[in-house]
């Protein structure tokens, strides 16, 4: 960068110090689905624990390792996702850290489980489990304490359930829309509530409710929309229904929408709504329950 230049919003492995016993690390995978990177959050200013470690990559965990200076005692994933989960393995032999997380899965080895409610204790901002299904079923936030005095003092680490400046992805069978919009409303009615959001890409939420509702309206909208959508092709597949129920997406992301339609889709036939020939299958036919099908 030249002497000057504005630095660029989410330098790459760098740590940056979000609140008060947080750093952000964010990788150098930006894309489509990750934003501008991956974020790898330590927490805890004594022993620390790194949520998802992100991708393996030598410089980013590099980074992680030093900016944890031989504290790190926990690696965290929120799920098993190939952008969040796979540097977990090196980073403990590089720091002896225990390996945490709902289950073992996609390639990641938990060496201790986390159910619903769990606790890790970390000194001065113990992390509690709250297990949010939908964009994946293994799917983990994380609620820090960061104690009395600390503005924010309750922040939620949410991987892929909250993104900032982006929907998520609902990519069935693991992913499911019914179960996603049920844990959004779990953490909008966390009790006692998250006073900030630290998302799995992006920047710090300091809205949590505005930021939860504002997805469950688009979510509840997207749905009516391919109601709609359906209902005027009266039968369709989601390759032919894909144009008209997500004509505001960039063509070039419609490969990805899809997987979100299926989505959508199977929620209104669970529903009652439409029906299929097979609610299994991403290429099966789909229509509005009521209507003639044969046309």
């Amino acid at each position: 960068m030249t002497p000057g230049a504005t630095p660029p919003p989410f330098p790459h492995d760098e740590p940056v110090h979000v609140v008060p016993g947080v750093v952000r690390v964010t990788a150098a995978n930006p894309g489509v689905m990750t934003g501008p990177g991956t974020n790898t959050y330590l927490v805890g200013t004594e022993d620390v624990a790194v949520i998802d470690p992100g991708p393996d990559d030598a410089a980013h965990l590099a980074a992680v390792v030093a900016a944890g200076a031989g504290r790190i005692r926990w690696i965290l994933v929120t799920h098993t996702h190939p952008d969040h989960a796979p540097g977990a393995a090196a980073l403990a032999r590089a720091t002896g850290a225990v390996r945490m997380g709902f289950a073992s899965r996609d390639q990641f080895a938990a060496e201790a489980t986390l159910a619903d409610g769990d606790v890790v204790p970390v000194p001065g901002a113990p992390l509690r489990a709250v297990h949010t299904p939908g964009h994946a079923s293994n799917h983990l936030c994380y609620l820090a304490d960061l104690g009395a005095g600390a503005s924010p003092r309750r922040v939620l680490f949410t991987g892929d359930h909250v993104m900032d400046g982006s929907t998520v992805v609902i990519s069935p069978p693991d992913g499911d829309l019914d179960a996603y919009l049920a844990s959004l409303e779990r953490v909008l009615r966390l009790d006692p509530p998250a006073d900030a959001l630290a998302p799995g890409h992006g920047s710090l939420i300091t809205d949590p409710p505005g930021a939860l509702r504002a997805i469950l309206d688009h979510r509840r909208a997207r749905t009516a929309k391919v109601q709609d959508a359906l209902a005027r092709r009266g039968r369709a597949t989601v390759a032919e229904l894909l144009p008209d129920a997500y004509d505001d997406v960039d063509a070039a992301r419609h490969p990805i929408a899809a997987r979100s339609l299926w989505a959508h889709l199977r929620s209104l036939a669970r529903g009652g709504q439409v029906g299929t020939s097979d609610v299994d299958d991403p290429d099966a036919t789909w229509w509005v329950v009521g209507r003639d099908v044969a046309g």
